[in-house]
């Protein structure tokens, strides 16, 4: 295979037969700025950096002792909490197989397993400061469908954060275009002192995914304490 570049890109060229979309996504990996730049840092991918951008703008590592990340493969986002200090305990959980990553752990078992919940906590060992989800369900093509089953992984995360924050603590999910409906908004209204969506620079333009990021645990409250959701763009 050989690169060639062309006004400024690079152009993926090779004897071998490849479908036009595979194509496309090679040529958008050689051109893509955090791809190249996840790569020169050693972050395993430039989610990584979406992680980075909602820490600059929601201050969402400071001061965290323990993590929980859910959807952790491949890493990149461990990576993240790790770098900002070394001391923060870090336990994730995916269904796929995850290269090891120094001072994390890692449980390769299904998030909707009835056994998770409890292992995850058991393993932390204490109080989580943030849960986050980079969790999404696998697209079958239905656009409906697809939302519906990324919402219930979205609030099955929310229902495991309740049960494992420290007050005040945050928990941040990836939801997809339109972010988080009705119900899940207001089930963490009453959950959090705020709600927020934004859609990090790093998060693809024509990608559908924003993220939803609530702080301030309260514990649950009775369904009429609900304030009005920020939207953030």
């Amino acid at each position: 295979m050989t690169r060639a570049p062309i006004a400024g890109k690079q152009r993926v060229t090779s004897k071998k037969k490849r479908s036009a979309s595979s194509r496309s996504w090679l040529e958008r990996q050689l051109n893509d700025p955090y791809v190249k730049r996840a790569q020169a840092e050693g972050y395993r991918s430039r989610a990584a950096f979406k992680l980075i951008e909602l820490d600059e703008r929601f201050a969402l590592l400071k001061g965290v002792k323990r993590v929980i990340d859910l959807g952790i493969a491949p890493g990149g986002w461990a990576q993240v909490v790790k770098r900002r200090n070394e001391a923060t305990v870090v336990v994730g959980i995916d269904l796929l197989e995850v290269d090891p990553i120094s001072g994390v752990t890692i449980l390769q078992m299904d998030f909707m397993d009835d056994g998770a919940p409890d292992a995850l906590m058991t393993a932390l060992e204490g109080p989580a400061d943030l849960v986050l989800s980079d969790m999404a369900a696998n697209t079958v093509g239905h656009q409906q469908t697809d939302h519906l089953r990324t919402m219930a992984l979205v609030e099955a995360g929310a229902d495991f954060a309740g049960q494992v924050l420290r007050p005040g603590g945050a928990y941040v999910a990836k939801v997809l275009a339109g972010g988080a409906d009705h119900t899940l908004v207001a089930l963490l209204k009453r959950m959090f002192q705020t709600v927020k969506h934004a859609k990090p620079p790093a998060s693809r333009k024509d990608s559908s995914e924003w993220y939803v990021i609530a702080q301030g645990f309260k514990g649950r409250t009775e369904p009429g304490e609900v304030e009005e959701v920020e939207e953030c763009g």
